[in-house]
């Protein structure tokens, strides 16, 4: 197929033109993107001044709906914005009614968007709240985080949390199955030596609130080393055989913080063989469990796992 050959004088004339096309696309595009349009977007509600003595419950969603009046380009930046924007809404008026109209909010709407912008109308133009007693109710804080240890570290103790408990405020249904407060999530890498730090809780929302936003948490974090210790095996729910088993010891190999290896000793462990084994099913050797274990440490290895018995006849 043959190309389309244009001399010097014809690539000159279509350079202009396709030149003068896009300049007319720009211009165009300018000037449309700088009238004013009506559209909607979809904003998030963040309530500000909360009732004081009561507690509230919105009866509808956490967006609205508003018409906004603006330029083109902003109508462009609300279509391609990845998140909502979120809007401050007062709740002052509560005090004395059960709705907030936003009509006479507008001019704080206002106030909240871009310059150029105006809110037209918002859908719904009325939130209402139901409302209950404002109830307090303490309750522990449940730590939440994220360690991880350089080679032969670990937590060597209990983690303490000061305070330990928060109070919450709000309604008595809010609060009847609420058993903990969480915190945000800790992270941290690379640990190898004690530490304490200040960690925030998380956020309420709008229909509680906590009288404490963080909380201080101590780590204890120690080097673990390797340990040995025999423990005597004790035979469980055997009521009236003669029962000879061997091993009598088992051989339990972990790995303990280095403040806690001396404090570790045959009676921080229970090791029992389960008789029922035999009574129920007829076992030929009984599995070792554990009814106690030293905290903070870590099991490697259990010699023997089983152990061979004997039950002499009456």
């Amino acid at each position: 197929m043959p190309f389309l050959t244009l001399n010097r004088l014809e690539r000159k004339r279509l350079s202009v033109f396709l030149s003068s096309l896009l300049l007319a696309i720009f211009a165009w595009l300018f000037f449309a993107l700088s009238n004013r349009y009506l559209y909607t977007i979809n904003v998030k509600i963040n309530y500000t001044d909360p009732p004081v003595h009561k507690a509230y419950h919105p009866l509808h969603d956490d967006t609205l709906t508003l018409s906004i009046e603006g330029s083109g380009w902003q109508l462009l930046f609300s279509r391609v914005r990845l998140h909502p924007t979120v809007l401050n809404i007062s709740l002052k008026s509560l005090e004395n009614k059960n709705y907030i109209a936003l009509s006479s909010q507008i001019t704080d709407l206002n106030r909240q968007l871009e310059a150029g912008q105006e809110v037209v109308n918002a859908n719904p133009d009325t939130l209402f709240f139901d409302f209950s007693s404002q109830i307090l109710k303490k309750v522990p804080v449940k730590l939440l985080y994220q360690l991880s240890f350089k080679e032969l570290y670990g937590i060597s103790g209990p983690i303490r949390i000061l305070p330990d408990s928060i109070i919450i405020s709000g309604a008595a249904k809010d609060l009847k199955n609420i058993k903990f407060w969480p915190s945000e999530v800790l992270t941290f890498t690379d640990v190898s030596s004690s530490f304490s730090t200040k960690v925030a809780l998380k956020d309420p929302g709008n229909t509680m609130e906590i009288m404490t936003k963080h909380v201080k948490a101590e780590f204890p974090v120690d080097e673990f080393t390797e340990k040995v210790v025999e423990v005597p095996i004790k035979l469980i729910n055997n009521k009236s055989n003669e029962v000879l088993f061997m091993p009598e010891k088992v051989k339990v190999t972990m790995l303990t913080a280095l403040k806690n290896y001396a404090a570790i000793e045959k009676d921080s462990f229970k090791a029992n063989i389960n008789f029922d084994g035999w009574l129920k099913y007829k076992y030929t050797q009984l599995p070792v469990s554990f009814s106690k274990l030293p905290a903070y440490t870590k099991i490697i290895k259990v010699e023997p796992q089983v152990v061979d018995f004997v039950v002499e006849q009456q």
